[in-house]
């Protein structure tokens, strides 16, 4: 398992290579965000690679031995794991390999070479991609790198909750966007740790509840299809590590659909100049849906985890 400790030391060992992101008041002048409560943006989309990955990716490739390295490294996306590995692979000046699926954006793709990655398209889903580059790893001894199911990915990714409770030590409640559960992990066991008053919501889109799926059954369900252009929160199924530490610490998952994260991330960028994916505006999308609805006085962060253009042009 992952606790504080791991976190804490995980802070220390990727702070050269990572960014400490702003923090940004989401006060709006034409539509308000919500009518009460206050809301801060915690801009993980201004992180290295445009999103919160290399986090969990760089302090990953720190605990990898030499020998693992000078084979490479693999890894299967829904295209921001993959840039933040591809990341890693260029600061070791070590070959990485990425499976995307057909459905990740030719944009992931594009600046995946632009990085050195090689890449490679598999399957339809996010799961067909990663069972091909978990094979070829066995097969070549490379060092994989899970995007959520891996205790020091997940420890990478919570320090986003030390930078969120220092820099907003008021904060009463959490929202974070959920794909494999990677992220959200992270950050509640940081949080609940760290404050354990806080609230921790997840949100998930309406055509891939995978967690709250998994949640109710109280095991690890694979969805039958996945019926969301949110690719990067599209996994079929989350692991038995991330559903522990969600349904010990997260309090609640809300579901957005893609028409909500799409509204949400045109109101990012016309009232806050905030370009977000469709999956970076999920948790500004629960609240201008009602959603989660915030107490007066309610100090609420919310997450904008990835950079993008997709959800702005959406129709």
């Amino acid at each position: 398992m992952v606790n504080l400790d791991d976190v804490q030391l995980a802070y220390e060992r990727i702070r050269p290579y990572v960014r400490r992101t702003p923090m940004m008041q989401a006060v709006a002048l034409n539509q308000p965000l919500v009518t009460e409560g206050q809301i801060t943006l915690k801009l993980e989309c201004l992180q290295v690679m445009g999103s919160f990955k290399p986090r969990g990716a760089v302090n990953k490739f720190l605990g990898l031995d030499a020998a693992a390295m000078e084979r490479g490294i693999i890894t299967a996306s829904g295209g921001n794991h993959g840039l933040a590995v591809a990341y890693t692979g260029w600061l070791a000046k070590k070959p990485a390999t990425i499976y995307l699926p057909r459905t990740a954006p030719s944009s992931k793709a594009d600046k995946l070479w632009a990085w050195g990655a090689q890449v490679v398209i598999e399957g339809d889903v996010w799961d067909e991609a990663n069972a091909a580059a978990m094979k070829v790893a066995e097969r070549d001894g490379m060092a994989y790198v899970h995007p959520f199911a891996d205790p020091a990915v997940i420890a990478g990714q919570g320090t986003i909750a030390l930078e969120i409770v220092e820099d907003m030590p008021d904060v009463d409640t959490v929202l974070v966007a959920i794909g494999g559960g990677g992220l959200i992990s992270g950050i509640s066991l940081a949080m609940k740790a760290l404050k354990p008053s806080v609230r921790v919501i997840g949100i998930e889109p309406t055509g891939a509840p995978t967690l709250k799926e998994s949640l109710a059954a109280n095991a690890v369900i694979q969805l039958p299809e996945i019926k969301t252009a949110a690719g990067t929160l599209a996994p079929r199924s989350t692991a038995p590590i991330n559903l522990e530490i969600i349904r010990d610490h997260v309090d609640e998952i809300v579901l957005v659909s893609d028409e909500d994260m799409a509204q949400a991330a045109r109101w990012l960028w016309f009232e806050m100049g905030v370009a977000a994916e469709l999956s970076g505006a999920a948790a500004v999308a629960a609240l201008l849906t009602g959603k989660v609805q915030p107490a007066a006085g309610e100090q609420v962060c919310v997450l904008v985890c990835g950079a993008g253009t997709d959800g702005i042009t959406a129709h």
